[in-house]
């Protein structure tokens, strides 16, 4: 088949817009296949460099996804095999045979995702916590180095360091890529549930740049959360997902048509999608019922309340500040504390949320937090007190990373001189 010069570039065009959708779909199924971190991220381009040169000249196949499991598997035996001319073929023969044998690939798994076995790999306990996220977000997420550094506030290197050691310490203690057996999901859940919810909040609020979101990370994510609760249904589990949902529900109202931040209490409530809102509210009770609740099913059940308030008047700010009460008891954290700042300054008033904000600044906790600064912002802003204000917004804009977020922010500086 000949395909003239416009259309080739279409079809380049299309596999560029397949590499972005399926390339960490495709690298997970080749770990499983190669049993490789770094064998698997070749042969994913190795692939891709094939499929820009056959594609354009042959068409894209009915099954892309398919198409570059199988050039990138074939890639890597041939690598194996370019290998064992320099080596003992005997060191490499085993290693052909188990990923030629298609019969090897079968898994008897109840949940037939790859990247749901490589989040259980990439979260395996032998691996420290950080390792575990950072490795997740780059294997499973394909999130740069740059990106994860900057979400954990550390420098590239560094980062880079963190995943070489995991992927060796996977490979040198032989961590098998599965998911667990069923006696070992709950001790490996908590990690689990952990980065997939960081994950969700890079695509919900990406950590920086000029996009507010990330549509893509947050729509794997939950993706993710309904193929765990599917595995294991456990509250927390069943909580996190209704968490997600909850919060993904509010995604088209949170930026104007220019990118422009929009608060909660700006929001056009109509355009938040009401089956997230029905299908999280549901979770969020059958995560609550019976034992007690943990974190994320307490988080869900506060979005939940917002979720399903009329407006920011009409919001049972008892119920919020109640729940963030029984929050700060399953798992006490400054930010905890200062979203229930907010919610005591929306039911008391503002005096009484500054007085909280202003005891977590003074003990040194989230001094470099910019949320923190741009509540406190604000509420000087509602009682009047304009030095105040003017200072904090100015701290919380040189911390904030994401462009919309600096853009409001310092809008409402503006606003203030006015």
């Amino acid at each position: 088949m000949t395909i003239n010069g416009d259309s080739a570039q279409h079809v380049r065009d299309a596999a560029n817009a397949i590499y972005r959708a399926e390339s960490r779909r495709v690298f997970a199924t080749l770990v499983r296949l190669l049993g490789d971190f770094d064998l698997a991220e070749e042969a994913l381009h190795d692939a891709f460099r094939a499929a820009l040169e056959q594609w354009p000249r042959d068409g894209i196949p009915a099954n892309p996804r398919a198409w570059l499991v199988s050039a990138g598997r074939f890639k890597a035996i041939d690598g194996i095999r370019r290998h064992a001319r320099f080596d003992s073929i005997e060191e490499h023969i085993e290693h052909v045979e188990s990923v030629i044998d298609e019969s090897a690939t079968a898994d008897s798994e109840a949940i037939e995702d790859d990247r749901l076995r490589l989040i259980f790999t990439c979260c395996h306990p032998a691996l420290a916590a950080d390792a575990q996220v950072a490795l997740t977000l780059r294997e499973v997420c394909g999130l740069t180095t740059e990106e994860i550094a900057q979400a954990f506030l550390s420098t590239p290197p560094t980062l880079a360091q963190r995943i070489v050691r995991a992927k060796s310490k996977i490979r040198d203690a032989r961590i098998p890529y599965q998911v667990p057996e069923a006696h070992e999901l709950a001790e490996r859940l908590g990690s689990v549930l952990r980065v997939i919810y960081l994950v969700f909040n890079e695509g919900y609020s990406a950590s920086s740049g000029q996009s507010l979101t990330r549509v893509d990370l947050s729509g794997e994510a939950i993706r993710l959360g309904r193929l765990l609760v599917a595995l294991l249904p456990e509250p927390e589990a069943i909580g996190l997902l209704a968490l997600m949902l909850l919060q993904e529900s509010r995604r088209a109202a949170r930026t104007s048509p220019t990118g422009a931040l929009v608060l909660l209490n700006e929001q056009d409530r109509s355009l938040w999608n009401r089956d997230q809102i029905t299908e999280g509210s549901a979770l969020v009770e059958q995560a609550l019922a019976g034992r007690r609740a943990g974190p994320y099913a307490l988080q869900a059940a506060l979005a939940a309340v917002h979720a399903n308030a009329p407006s920011t008047e009409a919001t049972d700010w008892d119920e919020i500040v109640g729940l963030y009460d029984v929050l700060l008891r399953v798992e006490p954290s400054p930010v905890v504390e200062l979203n229930r700042a907010v919610a005591v300054a929306m039911r008391d008033g503002p005096e009484a949320g500054l007085a909280v904000i202003d005891a977590i600044l003074d003990r040194g906790d989230l001094d470099d937090y910019h949320l923190a600064h741009a509540a406190r912002a604000d509420l000087c802003r509602r009682l009047g007190r304009v030095s105040q204000a003017r200072a904090s917004y100015e701290r919380a804009i040189a911390l904030a990373r994401q462009a919309p977020e600096r853009q409001f922010l310092e809008r409402r500086l503006a606003e203030l001189a006015d």
